[in-house]
């Protein structure tokens, strides 16, 4: 036995870099043999090519086979797990509208193709960006699959959030537990730490031992740097998250398949109502896998302080989710 991954945008620098980590069994275990299918555009077809070449050069012994397409006939053919990780960038002059049709361009046609042809049970994360509304899009062109089988990425953005409050707090980022990401992953995001702890205590209580005012230093310190990491690492380094997007990417995909048992995540999944979002939206809670599952965690009751920021972010997705309705891709 053995599961079949398609990646989408595989000749670019995130899809590089989960390629490897898949082959080495960092996704399901080592005794899951895996089954890659690289899916590209043609301009990125040569740099699939060479990424497929340097996994044979890997010799990795749980990596069956790798096919190179751009047919997303064949790419998406018998895949359980569907990972679109190519998409279209904002680029000089575009407005959000043009990003929109751009991506619909890319992630409708994708969404029809999983229905066409991946496995019944296939799952799907959808990591380029916008990624939520990205995911709406092809969840709404994947006629026959439940829109529950469609996620979007925000794990980066909780990954980030927890490394932060453990370089703040002095601990190891594994003693940071239940941050949780609410509605779209772009700027209006809100990194919620009402519920999370550090070493089992509530991290606000170790929070007020360094600032006095710790709504303040939330909002005024920790949820814009969240917020704007990605940016703080172009300006560093020169070039966009890549080894990061990589690994959360990994870390929901494992979960999502291999289940969190009683640990809370974050993950952008369709809405039936909860927490006050507007049914149908794909928008960032808090999750747990079950089953091969995600399931919303409810019952967290944020404050009005926090309702207010969830409630922002939750109206760009509306706004987004309407704009892509008027262009005519839901």
């Amino acid at each position: 036995m053995s599961t079949t991954i398609t990646l989408t945008g595989a000749g670019g620098q995130i899809g590089y870099a989960l390629l490897f980590r898949i082959a080495a069994g960092d996704l399901f275990g080592p005794d899951e043999r895996v089954r890659l299918r690289l899916l590209e555009i043609p301009a990125g077809l040569a740099a699939a090519e060479g990424a497929a070449l340097e996994l044979q050069d890997g010799a990795f012994g749980l990596l069956e086979h790798v096919e190179v397409t751009d047919d997303p006939a064949v790419g998406f053919d018998g895949a359980d797990h569907a990972l679109l990780v190519g998409a279209r960038p904002r680029g000089p002059g575009m407005e959000r509208g043009d990003l929109l049709s751009a991506n619909g361009g890319i992630f409708g046609p994708q969404g029809a193709a999983i229905a066409a042809h991946a496995n019944s049970g296939v799952r799907v994360t959808v990591v380029g960006n916008p990624a939520n509304t990205n995911a709406l899009i092809a969840a709404a062109s994947a006629d026959g699959v439940p829109a529950e089988r469609f996620s979007a990425l925000t794990r980066l953005d909780e990954n980030r959030a927890r490394g932060l409050l453990a370089v703040e707090l002095g601990v190891p980022v594994s003693d940071i537990a239940g941050v949780t990401i609410w509605g779209n992953h772009s700027a209006t995001q809100f990194p919620d730490v009402a519920h999370a702890t550090v070493q089992g205590r509530p991290i606000l209580d170790a929070l007020a031992e360094r600032h006095g005012d710790v709504r303040a230093w939330l909002a005024e310190t920790f949820i814009p740097r969240v917020a704007k990491r990605g940016a703080e690492i172009i300006q560093v380094r020169g070039s966009s998250s890549v080894a990061s997007a990589a690994n959360a990417t990994i870390d929901h995909v494992r979960d999502a398949a291999l289940g969190t048992g009683e640990r809370r995540t974050s993950a952008g999944v369709v809405s039936h109502g909860e927490y006050g979002v507007p049914a149908g939206l794909i928008s960032s809670f808090p999750v747990r896998s079950v089953d091969g599952e995600w399931r919303i965690v409810e019952g967290l009751d944020p404050d009005a302080w926090a309702r207010e920021r969830i409630d922002r972010s939750v109206a760009e997705l509306v706004e987004e989710r309407d704009a892509v309705r008027a262009l005519g891709l839901l």
